[in-house]
């Protein structure tokens, strides 16, 4: 492919700022496209979170005027440079100077439309006060869904945008940016845009519904995702809409930053180690024993949860199946998450009632996250949906094996146990039961006592495991290709 001029234009990316997968994704994916020649740059909003005296190489902000609908906003510009790839901050305190992304903890902003409406607006202003003509412009999920329908209608006639074309990835379907009618003319959508095949929903404006019908090409994080959300319960209410558009939408599986993510050079581990040399995975599982106040013990095997505690993760599903695994299995549990308050509290109190077998730290650590990757024999993620999930990549590198269910990027990654030859990777269960919970770890746990060749084999094909981001940005190098033609064809 050609050198491109390629605008990501997302609300988190590591490591300035995340709260989720789409942080890594939109951190990782423009690295990889500057690597194989592209002009990648970076866009994100300046959250209060983001530091900037840390940023490397900024200068100092430029003053930007962002006609909206019916005003003018104006808002500041950093430039700084991350990880090689040059990357802008739109500054404005009063809609990103707070100390959530989306949320204050427990309620989304009720700006939200009005937030990210005019990060959209600001994408495209900068790139006309810069003089960056991008070829693609890359939108992620909900918060810069309304930058292809910008494209296509404020910008219709603009020479400069003549040739842009978008590609818009839908990291979660489940997060479609629903909000109240009356943004309409802060947003500046037009009445004809306000129907059922665009924006309109219910009364209400749906931002994802928006992108899907304006976007050149559409992808997801994923290809069992991408099949899912064609579905009636993985598309949420807007697979009839992702049918139409079935021929423009790629599953592209995510992949791993393994210059974060490997034991052999993670600095937040206690003991570095590789496929070959496993010693330093030993002493990892024994600090981890400390730091969580389990019984040390090297022979009894540890399952690693980190995670959202929220309703997708299955986390209510794993409350009803914990009290049964710990009575009844030689097993020791930490958790790293937070999330829902009766899921903090349960899985926060389980130290109490089980000493010494569980471990629960409430919040986020990204350290903390490492070790216990680094630490664990097993990782559990029971998912009700998982679009691509990065946990489990990270957990094969660390020969740690993934316990989990059999949806999205889960399934495609991980491969099931095979109790008769011992190939495989992981441990997979479909039905989003207590009692699939249950069975699997079992399974899981008595691999590890009853089969041990078999677990060190795994452990070690899991560990061979690679999943490039270099392969990742070739396939977004054709979906770009495919993106640049229907744009040519748009009228």
């Amino acid at each position: 492919m050609t050198k491109q001029h390629i605008l990501m234009a997302a609300s988190e990316a590591v490591p300035l700022v995340k709260t989720g997968g789409l942080g890594d994704v939109c951190g990782a994916l423009p690295k990889a496209l500057k690597q194989h020649g592209h002009d990648a740059r970076l866009v994100l909003p300046r959250h209060w979170a983001i530091d900037i005296s840390k940023c490397p190489r900024k200068k100092p902000s430029f003053a930007m005027g962002v006609h909206m609908g019916d005003r003018v906003v104006w808002c500041g510009v950093y430039t700084t440079e991350v990880d090689g790839v040059k990357t802008y901050l739109i500054e404005h305190e009063h809609y990103f100077g707070r100390s959530g992304l989306y949320d204050d903890g427990k309620q989304e902003y009720l700006d939200n439309a009005e937030r990210f409406g005019f990060f959209c607006r600001a994408v495209l202003q900068l790139c006309k006060d810069v003089g960056f003509a991008p070829d693609i412009i890359h939108c992620n999920d909900w918060q810069t869904a309304l930058i292809p329908a910008y494209l296509k209608t404020w910008h219709k006639a603009d020479s400069f945008f003549e040739k842009t074309a978008t590609v818009y990835t839908i990291h979660n379907i489940g997060h479609q940016g629903v909000f109240k009618a009356h943004n309409l003319p802060f947003l500046g959508l037009a009445p004809g845009d306000f129907i059922q095949e665009r924006f309109e929903a219910y009364g209400e404006i749906n931002f994802v519904k928006g992108a899907i019908y304006y976007a050149d090409c559409i992808s997801t994080v994923s290809p069992q995702y991408a099949r899912e959300i064609l579905g009636p319960v993985g598309g949420s209410g807007l697979n009839m809409y992702l049918e139409r558009r079935k021929h423009d939408l790629a599953g592209i599986l995510n992949g791993a930053d393994y210059d974060h993510w490997d034991p052999k050079h993670d600095q937040f581990i206690p003991a570095r180690y590789s496929a070959s040399a496993l010693k330093g995975k030993r002493i990892c599982k024994q600090e981890l024993q400390k730091e969580f106040l389990l019984e040390e013990d090297p022979d009894i095997p540890i399952v690693g949860v980190v995670s959202r505690f929220a309703g997708q993760k299955g986390m209510h599903i794993l409350m009803q199946a914990m009290q049964e695994i710990i009575r009844q299995m030689r097993v020791q549990f930490v958790f790293v998450g937070c999330g829902e308050k009766y899921l903090e509290d349960f899985f926060g109190g389980l130290p109490g009632e089980f000493p010494g077998k569980v471990g629960a730290w409430i919040g986020y650590n990204d350290e903390k996250a490492h070790r216990i990757e680094a630490g664990s024999d097993f990782f559990l993620m029971p998912s009700l949906y998982e679009p691509c999930g990065l946990n489990q990549i990270y957990s094969m590198k660390y020969g740690t094996l993934p316990i989990v269910r059999a949806t999205g990027g889960l399934k495609d990654t991980v491969r099931q146990y095979k109790e008769h030859t011992g190939e495989g990777t992981g441990f997979l269960f479909d039905a989003p039961t207590p009692a699939a919970v249950r069975d699997t770890v079992g399974w899981a746990v008595s691999t590890y006592y009853d089969r041990k060749h078999h677990f060190r084999a795994m452990r070690k094909q899991a560990m061979k495991e690679h999943f490039s981001w270099d392969d990742s940005a070739k396939n977004y190098e054709l979906l770009y290709q495919k993106a640049l033609a229907r744009r040519a064809g748009w009228h």
